[in-house]
């Protein structure tokens, strides 16, 4: 009876174990993917189209691209209707992609976040130094600022009062024309099974260009995107993902595909590097970042070539 005892103790003991591993497996499996760990336990980086084992990586360098739609390389990716940036806010908006707050893909940003992000900063009549001195105060504005019934577009002129709520949201936010520019991670990895060297996108970010914040004239980041999610939840099979072929309507590519045979145009404005830097930042001015950043695309070139000679 003691033995019998022993053994159904044993037994419950090895069951109470194993579902704490199963519950911590779990758990790591779930923190790896929230928080964006470059590489699980099984070697392989999950935020991968194509997951290369890390044994087989001999070589690997992150940078990051600037891609400014404007361009006429680029103009097939932003299409009159067919905008990436509307393709990819829209679905924002339907709840089919999730955005990150960067480029880490650690740290997921709400919804309400993004239409915050999204909304066009306002521009809000103040008083100045001379004005408050004199005894003015804010309410002497009245509608001047945009928001009363006097002046504003909020007073009643009739009909429904100035449109429906989406309405009024749409005309608040940046139109996805106005969003020109994007910023592409990507992983250069060379893999010594196959013996090339890979391109591997890791997230896009949209960004709200300087012009678009007149009271700081700086860039801000909308948010970021993870590559594989895009692909896989939104590229694929959608006939608006689309890159524009003018030269023959009937045979347009799929915004995967053309990422994959790299018909976009854009400079690297960031590597990998201790400080963290900007390429911008380590150098003097505009002009000398834009040599370096050339330089050293031709120095990667260069590398890979050596490497096959090698």
């Amino acid at each position: 009876m003691k033995k019998q005892n022993t053994n159904l103790l044993n037994f419950l003991t090895r069951g109470i174990i194993g579902m704490a591993a199963l519950i911590c497996g779990v758990t790591f499996s779930a923190n790896a993917q929230e928080f964006g760990m470059e590489y699980a336990q099984d070697g392989y980086n999950h935020n991968s189209i194509r997951p290369l084992h890390e044994s087989h990586i001999m070589y690997k360098k992150t940078l990051w691209f600037r891609m400014s739609l404007k361009e006429k390389q680029n103009l097939p990716f932003f299409a009159v209707d067919n905008e990436i940036t509307k393709v990819i806010i829209d679905a924002v908006k339907l709840g089919i992609i999730r955005p990150y707050k960067n480029d880490s893909l650690r740290t997921r940003m709400s919804q309400e976040e993004f239409l915050e992000n999204l909304k066009i900063p306002s521009e809000e009549v103040t008083l100045t130094e001379e004005e408050i001195a004199m005894g003015f105060t804010q309410d002497d504005l009245g509608g001047f600022g945009g928001g009363g019934d006097d002046w504003g577009s909020g007073g009643d002129w009739g009909g429904d009062g100035g449109g429906s709520a989406e309405a009024e949201t749409a005309a608040n936010e940046f139109y996805p024309k106005q969003l020109h520019l994007l910023e592409i991670k990507e992983d250069l990895l060379f893999d010594n099974k196959h013996s090339r060297m890979k391109h591997d996108i890791q997230a896009i970010t949209i960004i709200i260009p300087a012009e678009m914040n007149p009271s700081t004239g700086l860039e801000k980041k909308l948010a970021a995107f993870s590559y594989k999610e895009l692909v896989q939840n939104l590229f694929r099979d959608n006939s608006q993902a689309i890159w524009y072929n003018e030269r023959n309507n009937r045979h347009h590519r799929n915004l995967e595909e053309a990422f994959d045979l790299r018909l976009f145009n854009a400079r690297v404005v960031k590597y990998d590097n201790a400080k963290d830097n900007m390429i911008v930042d380590i150098y003097e001015d505009q002009r000398a970042a834009l040599i370096a950043a050339q330089q050293y695309e031709h120095q990667l070139v260069e590398y890979e070539s050596n490497l096959w000679e090698n």
